[in-house]
C-alpha cells in the first residue's frame, strides 16, 4: 500500500481482510477524525477513545459495511459516535440531577432529617461557593428552567460550556449536600 492507492481500492482490500489496507486507512484518516471528535467533545481523551471505537467497528464490520466514499463514511460515522456519546453524557448528567433532587425531596419529607429551610440555606451556601458563571448557568438552567441553547445564547457561551458549568455545579452540590441525605 502506498499513498497512491485510492480509497476505493483500500475499501476493496479491507473487505478481503487486508491488515495493510486497514493500517493505511487508519494512517490517512485518524488525525482528521480525531479533530472532528475533539471539536465536538472538547476532550482529547474522549476524542481518542471515539476514534479508536470507530476504527475497531470499521474492522469488525468490514464485510458488511457499504462504503462508497471512505472519507465521507468515516466522518459521518465519527459524528454519529460523538452524538451518541454526548447523549449518554447528558443522560448521565440528568441522572445525577435526579439523585440530587431526589435527596432534596427525601430531606423535605422525612422527619429524621433536617427541615427544608435548613437544606435551602445549605444549597444557597454551596451556590455562593461556585464560580460566578457556573452559578449563573445553574440558576438559569435549574431554577428558571431555561434550555441549554437559550442559556448559551444569553451568556455568549458554547452549548458545551453551558453543559460543563451545569455538570460542575451538580457535582459540587452532590458532594456538599451528602450530609443531608437520609440512609433510612
Amino acid at each position: 500500500m502506498n499513498t497512491r492507492t485510492t480509497d476505493e481500492d483500500l475499501v476493496c482490500f479491507l473487505k478481503e481482510d487486508s491488515q495493510k489496507a486497514f493500517e493505511e486507512i487508519y494512517n490517512r484518516y485518524w488525525y482528521k477524525l480525531l479533530c472532528v471528535a475533539y471539536h465536538e467533545t472538547g476532550s482529547r481523551e474522549d476524542a481518542e477513545e471515539l476514534v479508536h471505537d470507530l476504527f475497531e467497528s470499521l474492522w469488525n464490520k468490514r464485510h458488511q459495511a457499504v462504503i462508497r466514499h471512505l472519507s465521507s463514511y468515516l466522518v459521518v460515522s465519527i459524528k454519529h459516535l460523538v452524538t451518541n456519546y454526548i447523549k449518554s453524557k447528558i443522560t448521565h448528567r440528568r441522572y445525577q440531577e435526579y439523585l440530587i433532587f431526589h435527596e432534596l425531596h427525601q430531606s423535605e419529607s422525612t422527619d429524621e432529617t433536617v427541615n427544608f429551610s435548613d437544606l435551602s440555606k445549605a444549597v444557597e451556601e454551596v451556590m455562593k461557593k461556585l464560580p460566578e458563571k457556573t452559578c449563573e448557568v445553574f440558576t438559569l438552567s435549574r431554577f428558571e428552567n431555561k434550555p441549554v441553547k437559550d442559556i448559551a445564547r444569553q451568556l455568549s457561551l458554547s452549548e458545551k460550556a453551558v453543559e460543563y458549568h451545569i455538570t460542575k455545579s451538580l457535582r459540587v452540590l452532590q458532594q456538599q449536600l451528602k450530609v443531608y441525605h437520609s440512609d433510612n
